[in-house]
């Protein structure tokens, strides 16, 4: 099974893209590849630039490695209750080439923000309009308080509990 696992961030210590990162990493044979969103360069989205440029390289390039997937592993960040500027204007692009972004993948959606909500609110929305786009969600988890539960230098949960969720969401997958 290849998976694209990928965090909706630009950050280069994106936790989101962490978390993605070690969810597929734990569906066992499975060969992953982790997207840099920061390597789908997009102009910012208006119709009259769409109308200059025609279709974006950089949202061609990003449905090019979706496709490569059997599987998806996206995790959202959260800015002020929603998505990130960047990840937004990317996916709009995106959309305008083809609306089935997701191609009809199975994923596991996440979301994690360092404080309590766990970026509950964009996950939420991701939710809502995945099968506009395309997207099999199999399972779905926010995690609160990242730092707290995740050890950047082990690179693993702490909370066993959290552990145990994320391997349960991923065996979604191979189903």
């Amino acid at each position: 099974m290849k998976i694209v696992a990928f965090g909706a961030s630009t950050s280069s210590t994106s936790i989101n893209k962490t978390l993605a990162t070690y969810a597929a990493s734990l569906v066992e044979g499975a060969e992953v590849k982790v997207l840099d969103l920061n390597q789908y360069s997009v102009p910012i989205f208006s119709e009259d630039k769409e109308k200059e440029i025609g279709q974006a390289e950089g949202a061609k390039a990003f449905l090019a490695d979706l496709a490569d997937a059997d599987a998806l592993v996206i995790s959202y960040a959260e800015h002020n209750g929603s998505y990130p500027a960047a990840y937004k204007n990317l996916f709009d692009w995106a959309s305008r080439i083809d609306r089935n972004v997701y191609q009809n993948k199975p994923a596991v959606y996440l979301s994690t923000s360092p404080g309590p909500g766990g970026a509950q609110t964009v996950l939420a929305a991701a939710l809502a309009s995945a099968p506009y786009f395309g997207a099999q969600v199999k399972a779905s988890l926010s995690v609160a308080s990242f730092y707290d539960s995740f050890d950047l230098e082990t690179g693993a949960f702490r909370d066993q509990d959290i552990a145990q969720q994320v391997m349960q969401i991923v065996r979604e997958l191979a189903k």
